[in-house]
């Protein structure tokens, strides 16, 4: 069971019981109270609300605990999780106020009509006359969301809602959640296109692979603006940035090692291309039916493209097959592929990104006692590998050089950026990789967005402060 957090309302007879005799109950049932507000207080009585962190436990386990304290009404319980989203966690608001008619003639009809007019006669006056300029449709059909598969795109709500907060909190990039009742391709691919214009730039999400590529090269060859498939690329550029400091630690230069990715899907392909962008000359890509080899042949052309690079080996076998001698494992497969003895079979001073969610490839405590250098996906432990330092700050740039495109100098050019973000003193096994919430992520990322866009030809403006 999830830890979570419950909201229990509460009415106290204070002739009949004490809080003391709740905060028993509730530490009986095995929950830690972390917060107190009393809403109404009266000569015998009192209502409250208490915030209980319920560990492993039911949240019927608590409600029964304190029902049967005599003085003790309980009059509801809420999940604090699903209180932050009632209602949805975004919504629209106006730049500016409608105070008068002139206003109005001015943002609607008959002002409205000059600047339609411009934009009609010159399109890319859409970029600074509308919402274009800084706004993402992050778009999902629900067939591939975090752990939990398909859900489709009403259950995926939340979630696309989620990251266009993320997008307005660290970037100040407006962000729109679209929801696609559909999984077919070309569907998918026709309605983003028709809703292209009034965006900057397409943020992809949890679409499931092989789709995923298909769907992303197309858009990205046929719009003018910015295709990201997060799940992809995201992934990829932070965990190169983990991995350029992991080597610092160690003090192995990336050219020399022999890195092992457990996972060939979305993220796991994109994560070996930019692998081998990143100066990686020894590569085994692994899925569950085995090594993807050099010279083999494959029905994923995503897979057949790897077989075709010199980087990639040519040996056979399983994970626990290749692993043998790997100076780095990245895994973003499925938990508990690997134990201890398999960290040991690797070279000294192994780095592991065991990223599969919510069970790594192998369990932490074990790789923090094997490994150099360990990393998950996951906020309870040290060196988290999160793809929410990407997105805002490679939009942020994307968007204020008006790029195409995000190619593989941005992305590269991303990582690099993010490493960077932990500086020489900071950096050890335990911290590679910054905090979400360390501002000098998005405008480091934005600076070496725009920087490789100017330089591979992608930018359509410059920045006034690059000028």
């Amino acid at each position: 069971m999830a830890r979570t957090l419950i909201i229990i309302r509460l009415e106290l007879d204070h002739k009949k019981a004490s809080f003391g005799d709740v905060a028993a109950a509730v530490s009986g049932a095995g929950g830690d109270i972390t917060s107190i507000d009393v809403i109404s207080s009266a000569k015998g009585s009192s209502v409250r609300d208490i915030t209980v962190d319920t560990g492993d436990r039911e949240e019927a386990d608590f409600v029964k605990a304190l029902r049967k304290l005599h003085g003790v009404r309980l009059i509801n319980v809420s999940d604090r999780t699903f209180l932050m989203h009632l209602g949805g966690k975004i919504t629209i608001e106006p730049t500016m106020p409608i105070r008068n008619r002139d206003d109005l003639s001015q943002v609607y009809t008959p002002g409205v009509a000059k600047v339609c007019t411009a934009i009609h006669e010159s399109p890319n006056k859409a970029f600074s006359l509308t919402i274009k300029r800084n706004t993402v449709a992050v778009i999902t059909d629900g067939t591939a969301v975090l752990g939990l598969g398909d859900i489709g795109p009403y259950a995926a709500a939340p979630v696309m809602e989620g990251k266009a907060m993320l997008f307005k909190q660290l970037a100040g990039v407006d962000a729109f959640p679209l929801c696609l009742d559909t999984s077919d391709t070309e569907e998918i691919i026709r309605t983003i296109k028709a809703v292209s214009p009034i965006f900057g730039g397409i943020n992809l999400e949890d679409i499931s692979s092989p789709r995923c590529f298909e769907i992303e090269q197309r858009l990205a060859e046929e719009l003018d603006i910015p295709v990201f498939h997060d799940d992809q690329h995201g992934t990829a550029v932070v965990v190169i940035a983990g991995l350029i400091n992991a080597l610092k630690v160690v003090g192995k230069p990336i050219s020399e090692v022999r890195v092992v990715v457990s996972g060939v899907g979305a993220a796991g392909v994109s994560i070996c291309k930019m692998l081998l962008a990143a100066g990686v000359t020894k590569l085994a890509p692994v899925d569950k039916e085995g090594a993807i080899v050099r010279g083999g042949t494959y029905r994923y052309p995503m897979w057949q493209w790897l077989a075709e690079q010199p980087q990639v080996e040519d040996q056979a076998g399983s994970l626990q097959d290749i692993l043998p001698g790997a100076d780095v494992f990245i895994g973003v497969s499925a938990g508990n592929l690997l134990r201890g003895e398999h960290l040991l079979s690797m070279s000294e001073q192994p780095i592991v990104f065991a990223l599969a969610n919510p069970q790594p490839e192998v369990d932490p405590e074990v790789g923090l006692t094997h490994a150099a250098v360990f990393a998950t996906g996951r906020s309870d432990y040290p060196n988290q590998i999160n793809n929410v330092l990407v997105f805002p700050g490679v939009f942020r740039g994307a968007l204020d050089c008006r790029a195409r495109v995000v190619n593989e100098a941005m992305k590269l050019a991303a990582a690099e950026a993010i490493a960077a973000a932990v500086t020489d003193e900071e950096r050890n096994e335990q911290y590679i990789i910054p905090s979400i919430f360390n501002d000098q992520v998005v405008p480091l990322v934005r600076k070496a967005v725009i920087d490789a866009a100017i330089a591979t030809g992608v930018a359509r403006r410059i920045p006034p402060d690059f000028r």
